[in-house]
């Protein structure tokens, strides 16, 4: 490694900061921080998120800035390298406005969950294999209790085994009549997404194309390469049909995962143990 940093410093004006602490945006130890600025350093850690339902009817919180604080704090960390995390704190993140008593312990379990988890970390290695856009697209049928409005997740690798590269989990804007419906929403923000990836990767290193996208619902991916001639899909927003185009087009490639090997299911629902147990590789490449 010396030698190394003596090349590149005969070549460049440089100078050696070191042990790597900040890289593009992400700071190697913001989740250290994070717990010694919420007094959590020294708590009892956790093995999963929080899987408890969330209400929206209890005792208010009598410092709702704090948390706010603490789900923006959490939101960076999930945007950057944890999403094990996504879904919980896409969740908590709805209660901003006027949070409760048990949004706040939610919260801090998550904490309890990062402490014991704070080897948790995303690794990119070399890679033999021809490099592949593969998405997986999932959703959570009426889980909102109070608006009834479903939960879209994807996530995105570019081999077989991890890690992952992108991913998200949203409620979504409508109310879908069928989980067939609310499968088709979520592929239409995933197809969204691998678009854009593939654009943005044709532009640096060269994949295999078309984007293979998993999904679990049998019904969605019929539904969604042939829409127009079906009674049922009469009622969804056109601009969700541009899947099929997509599709057409040679793009994109749907095909069915049997629900137990869809690593989306995290981004829509709790992260239960076995779920973390059997992902963990995938997500983080390790």
């Amino acid at each position: 490694m010396s030698d190394t940093k003596q090349m590149l410093k005969d070549k460049f004006h440089m100078k050696d900061l070191g042990r790597l602490s900040y890289f593009l945006g992400i700071d190697f130890k913001h989740l250290v921080k994070l717990l010694e600025k919420f007094e959590m350093s020294n708590c009892k850690p956790r093995t999963t998120p929080p899987e408890q339902k969330l209400e929206c009817d209890g005792e208010n919180l009598t410092d709702p800035r704090r948390y706010r604080e603490l789900i923006g704090s959490l939101i960076y960390a999930t945007t950057c390298t944890r999403p094990d995390i996504c879904w919980i704190i896409t969740t908590l993140s709805q209660y901003l406005s006027r949070p409760l008593k048990e949004h706040w312990i939610a919260a801090k379990h998550v904490l309890r969950y990062l402490k014991g988890t704070l080897d948790y970390e995303l690794c990119y290695r070399k890679c033999d294999d021809d490099l592949r856009l593969i998405g997986y697209s999932d959703a959570d049928w009426a889980s909102s209790t109070h608006d009834r409005r479903s939960i879209s997740g994807y996530c995105f690798s570019l081999t077989k085994t991890g890690p992952l590269i992108s991913w998200k989990s949203k409620k979504q804007c409508t109310v879908a009549l069928s989980s067939c419906e609310a499968e088709y929403m979520a592929l239409a923000a995933t197809v969204q997404e691998a678009l854009y990836l593939a654009q943005l990767l044709d532009e640096i290193i060269e994949i295999c194309s078309p984007v293979q996208i998993y999904d679990d619902n049998q019904g969605m991916i019929a539904l969604s390469k042939d829409p127009v001639n079906r009674q049922r899909s009469k009622h969804i927003d056109i601009r969700y049909h541009f899947i099929c185009s997509t599709i057409n087009a040679g793009k994109v490639i749907v095909n069915y995962c049997p629900t137990t090997d869809m690593i989306a299911d995290i981004m829509t629902k709790a992260a239960r143990r076995c779920k973390l147990q059997k992902f963990k590789n995938f997500i983080f490449g390790v």
